[in-house]
């Protein structure tokens, strides 16, 4: 995914430098390749040379060629767990999910560039969407213990993880909508109207 430089913790010690930039340079050269060719059109062998290193190398970073697109997941998916945690006071979970979602839908992290590029290459790559759909539900039990935690409802309620699962799903259940926005702004407020009659104090 598009970096712009200030979203990742700076690693600390050269070792961690060096690993780090060596898996930035691989993200880079991947995604530039896929703009400029497509996905299906570019070999992990091409990547490699492109970024100077080898196959093997590049396999230490990254368990497959959709991870290469996807390199900033974890990081995405720790944003959205704080914006549960650190929503305004008053602020509903559904609401503080239905936030971010629509920010990042707009602007990505920190209004990053180059995000429309990425979204067209993912919209477009079939093996791409179901790659992020399959690692984007990998959050569920992380969110859902976070909507414990914040709500007050025991770790294994089942509306926890509901709520977890379909906030996560919103955003694949609305991509085709002629207006996605609101069809997710549609979904959301379907989830607040229900949390609150389960949790009304979040």
């Amino acid at each position: 995914m598009p970096d712009d430089g200030n979203n990742a913790a700076a690693p600390v010690g050269r070792r961690e430098r060096k690993k780090a930039a060596t898996r930035q340079a691989i993200a880079d050269a991947a995604l530039r390749l896929f703009l400029e060719r497509g996905y299906d059109n570019v070999g992990i062998r091409e990547i490699a040379d492109a970024a100077d290193v080898s196959t093997t190398t590049l396999f230490k970073h990254f368990s497959g060629k959709e991870a290469l697109v996807f390199d900033r997941q974890d990081e995405m998916k720790a944003l959205q767990l704080a914006a549960v945690r650190e929503r305004p006071q008053g602020q509903s979970i559904p609401a503080a999910l239905r936030e971010h979602a629509l920010r990042y839908r707009r602007n990505g992290p920190e209004g990053e560039p180059g995000l429309t590029a990425f979204l067209e290459l993912v919209n477009s790559t079939p093996a791409l969407l179901d790659y992020q759909h399959a690692t984007w539900l990998g959050n569920t039990a992380a969110l859902a213990q976070v909507i414990a935690e914040e709500s007050g409802l025991p770790a294994d309620d089942p509306a926890c993880t509901a709520l977890a699962h379909f906030a996560l799903e919103a955003p694949r259940a609305a991509r085709h909508h002629h207006d996605s926005a609101e069809a997710l702004a549609r979904a959301f407020d379907l989830l607040d109207n229900g949390w609150r009659n389960i949790a009304p104090q979040t």
